[in-house]
């Protein structure tokens, strides 16, 4: 009886992989308007049935490519934070690196933007369902904080990952519609954000400037809800 129910797990698992490698290539090819639950299940071989027991909706397919998108970018990104001690040489590496390995969505973001813009829905990157891809970069932010030269007030260390993160989304949604050559707008954008960053972090001794700070960083992270 055990063998049997391995079995039927091992198959489930097959079948979902090959669902999965199938919409994953055909969000990278026709983007999220063309790709369809009846396509992905006829190019896996399925009943559309059978592919929707195994993924309710098209949207839980994207979440698998949420996934699969940030752990490209860490892998872009920890090679590149090894030996760099600065908090914004840090902070700049992650965001660029993101942003990098985007590049070839660009013309299809907008697409995929359209299902994430609304509060309620599960690709939301602030939904339960995000989750997984969100804690994948959250975590990029963390290590960036966390092993950087620079002193951040113990008040702020907790909040500020996520609040970098969320400024991450920001210059993301600027980068969708940024239309100049090779979207050279977001570069001198994050350049001038890493410039901000670069002058307020020795401001953060002066404890009008902190406490101003440390309140933002918490509304930002829900603290302040």
């Amino acid at each position: 009886m055990f063998e049997k129910q391995g079995e039927a797990v091992t198959k489930r698992d097959r079948t979902r992989g090959r669902i999965r490698e199938v919409a994953l290539r055909s969000f990278r090819e026709q983007g999220y308007d063309g790709t369809t639950m009846r396509g992905i299940a006829a190019e896996a071989g399925l009943s559309v049935g059978n592919a929707y027991y195994h993924f309710p909706t098209k949207d839980h397919l994207v979440q698998e490519l949420y996934v699969e998108v940030q752990h490209e970018h860490v892998a872009l990104a920890t090679p590149a934070l090894e030996g760099v001690e600065d908090l914004t040489d840090r902070v700049g590496i992650v965001v660029r690196t993101g942003l990098d390995n985007l590049s070839s969505w660009h013309a299809i973001a907008p697409q995929f933007l359209t299902t994430a813009i609304a509060p309620g829905s599960p690709n939301n990157p602030f939904s339960a369902e995000s989750a997984p891809a969100r804690d994948v970069v959250l975590g990029l932010f963390e290590r960036a904080v966390a092993h950087s030269r620079n002193r951040v007030p113990e008040e702020l260390q907790a909040d500020l990952p996520r609040a970098l993160w969320t400024a991450y989304l920001l210059v993301t949604l600027f980068w969708v519609y940024d239309g100049s050559p090779g979207q050279r707008r977001t570069d001198r954008l994050v350049d001038a954000a890493l410039g901000i960053l670069r002058f307020a972090l020795p401001m953060l001794r002066v404890r009008p400037f902190r406490r101003s700070v440390t309140r933002i960083v918490g509304i930002v992270a829900g603290r302040d809800a």
